[in-house]
């Protein structure tokens, strides 16, 4: 039996958010400059996102760029927005296609004008669609979302129209860029790294968190489907016990 077909449909995750790491290292162990591992992580994107569409997956959120990412070389920042357009150009069809819509999530203001119009573009095309949706969190970090979050809420208690013990879980929920999406429910980081590394910080409170040392380039659709079967063999119990899960 395939590793697809051990796959529970009933209990899928409803929202499956990766860390891809490892493209530098990926292109280093073989003799090439980082872009080549970029690119190839690419390749792992579309098949990762064909993956879940084939699955049923309703969410899933790859962290494309950070906003510590600006602090990388020049050199290698720019061929990265160079690819980052490319690619969307290219997967945009496939995105139709496969009935996927996009969203972004970030900073997306700091992104190269090129970058911002492709991106919107793509955006609009798929808005359409209402099978997976793939999120993109482009130039983004949760610390800059929680403190984005922050001055929302405080604007508004200046103005008046709000006040401190109004302030519940699900307002301050309600100003961040994962607004309209739910939490993940799962957390894949390639590369052999074991840290969340400022992404999704309040929205993975209650993920499961899988670790893989599978580089990024080398994370395909077998490697994904392992992961949701790791998933799947966890109990998840919310701060319940076992025996509690067991009642309801």
């Amino acid at each position: 039996m395939s590793l697809i077909e051990q796959i529970d449909k009933n209990r899928l995750p409803q929202h499956v958010a990766i860390i891809m790491d490892g493209n530098g290292r990926w292109a280093k162990e073989r003799g090439k400059d980082r872009s080549e591992g970029h690119r190839e992580g690419v390749v792992s994107v579309r098949k990762v996102v064909e993956a879940a569409t084939t699955l049923g997956l309703r969410y899933l959120t790859v962290y494309t760029f950070s906003t510590e990412n600006w602090n990388r070389p020049e050199a290698e920042v720019h061929a990265l927005m160079g690819l980052m357009v490319a690619a969307i150009h290219r997967e945009t069809p496939d995105l139709m296609k496969n009935n996927v819509r996009l969203m972004a999530i970030g900073d997306l203001d700091r992104l190269p004008h090129e970058v911002r119009t492709t991106l919107d573009e793509c955006l609009r095309q798929t808005s359409v669609n209402t099978g997976t949706t793939l999120v993109l969190a482009l130039s983004y970090s949760s610390r800059w979302e929680i403190l984005h979050a922050i001055k929302a809420l405080t604007e508004e208690a200046a103005r008046g129209q709000l006040r401190a013990e109004e302030v519940t879980e699900e307002l301050f929920a309600s100003r961040l860029t994962t607004r309209d999406i739910p939490d993940p429910d799962l957390l894949i980081r390639t590369g052999g790294e074991q840290r969340i590394s400022n992404f999704l910080l309040w929205q993975l409170s209650y993920a499961e968190l899988y670790f893989t040392d599978i580089y990024w380039p080398d994370f395909r659709e077998e490697a994904l489907y392992q992961a949701i079967r790791s998933y799947q063999q966890r109990e998840r119990r919310f701060g319940k016990t076992s025996d509690q899960l067991n009642q309801s």
